[in-house]
């Protein structure tokens, strides 16, 4: 008879789960036993890690004494453990809790004909506390006020911006210096312009509620071809080969820019909650930096963990009282001029343009 008797190094009580009667099992948030073969004890739903913990699961035998055969184990949707007659205990090691979010536990165990599946989820918050920065005025630039600013980038000594709202979503090429637009390409009245970035010669900008983009030619403007994707459209940066996206969560999805699929996805948090309403992004110097919507705090983000580094407070740069609608004229708008190493932000509707450097 296999007895499991197993620990785990979290926070959290056991729960009592429901069970049933028959001869297979669904996988949910919680226990559903047809053969009321085993219990799990830990983890409770929601148990708290921290990223490069270890888990340790405790599972005891439910109603009479049965012979299990075998039970697996799976973390994170990946198997991780057989256990057999006999085994009694298996860690999941810490080089699996290497990203934040919410993950997956799950026992399935066997007896002769009959399968039993236990499926619980834990959050993995980060394992640092965020630093928070300030930051310096180098400069500033005239910016129209009339931009309502949802995707920026620097290159070749130009800024390119897009634009939101309805009837007033545009794609521009901006003088840096100046603030005058040299070129622009207004969308269809119907879409509301959201992220841009620039990949091998080519802009992509995505819109907000209408699952649809488009690529442009960026010497040109001219639409090369249209991309689809299946949440809303929020921000956009490029990651060294693949094109990362907001969708106003804390998830940010990792496209391939040629077929414009999604190949990975992260989960963004801090060592005490979820960090959502992620908007505008901008990759710099290994990291993913966004606006956090209706906020002045711009998240600096590990891309491969999903960790907030630090955070950076951006609260007095344009005053609330000077904005048309606090509300909706919120910082927004992050670009990068990798050369000079120069930090430009803006807001929506804001008057200026800001080259900053952070503060400690």
């Amino acid at each position: 008879m296999l007895l499991l008797t197993w620990m785990i190094s979290c926070s959290g009580r056991p729960e009592k789960m429901s069970s049933g009667a028959g001869k297979t099992v669904a996988a949910t948030s919680g226990e559903v036993a047809s053969a009321r073969l085993i219990k799990m004890e830990f983890p409770a739903e929601n148990s708290e890690f921290r990223l490069n913990d270890q888990v340790r699961i405790v599972i005891s035998p439910e109603g009479d004494n049965r012979i299990i055969d075998s039970v697996k184990i799976y973390f994170d949707g990946k198997e991780v453990s057989t256990l057999n007659t006999g085994e009694t205990e298996f860690t999941v090691p810490p080089s699996l809790l290497m990203t934040t979010g919410r993950k997956s536990v799950k026992a399935v165990a066997f007896s002769n004909k009959a399968t039993q599946t236990i499926t619980r989820f834990v959050v993995v918050f980060s394992d640092i506390v965020p630093r928070k920065h300030g930051y310096k005025v180098v400069h500033s630039y005239y910016h129209d006020n009339d931009a309502f600013t949802q995707g920026l980038f620097f290159d070749g000594g130009l800024l390119y911006e897009g634009t939101g709202q309805e009837a007033g979503s545009s794609l521009r090429e901006v003088e840096l210096e100046t603030g005058k637009v040299l070129r622009q390409l207004n969308l269809d009245p119907s879409l509301f312009g959201e992220g841009i970035t620039l990949f091998n010669g080519r802009i992509f900008q995505v819109t907000w509620r209408n699952k649809v983009g488009f690529v442009y030619d960026k010497a040109s403007f001219s639409v090369i071809k249209r991309i689809y994707f299946q949440t809303e459209g929020w921000g956009l940066a490029t990651v060294e080969k693949r094109i990362v996206m907001s969708d106003g969560s804390n998830v940010l999805y990792f496209f391939d820019p040629e077929m414009f699929n999604v190949v990975s996805r992260i989960e963004v948090y801090d060592n005490e909650k979820k960090v959502d309403q992620l908007n505008e992004l901008e990759y710099i110097n290994g990291e993913i930096w966004a606006n956090i919507w209706q906020s002045d705090l711009i998240a600096r983000i590990d891309p491969v963990s999903g960790r907030v580094n630090s955070y950076i407070d951006l609260s007095s740069l344009f005053p609330e009282s000077e904005r048309r609608e606090f509300s909706a004229d919120v910082l927004n708008g992050i670009a990068y001029d990798a050369a000079g190493k120069r930090i430009f932000v803006t807001g929506k509707r804001w008057p200026k343009l800001y080259e900053i450097s952070i503060t400690e």
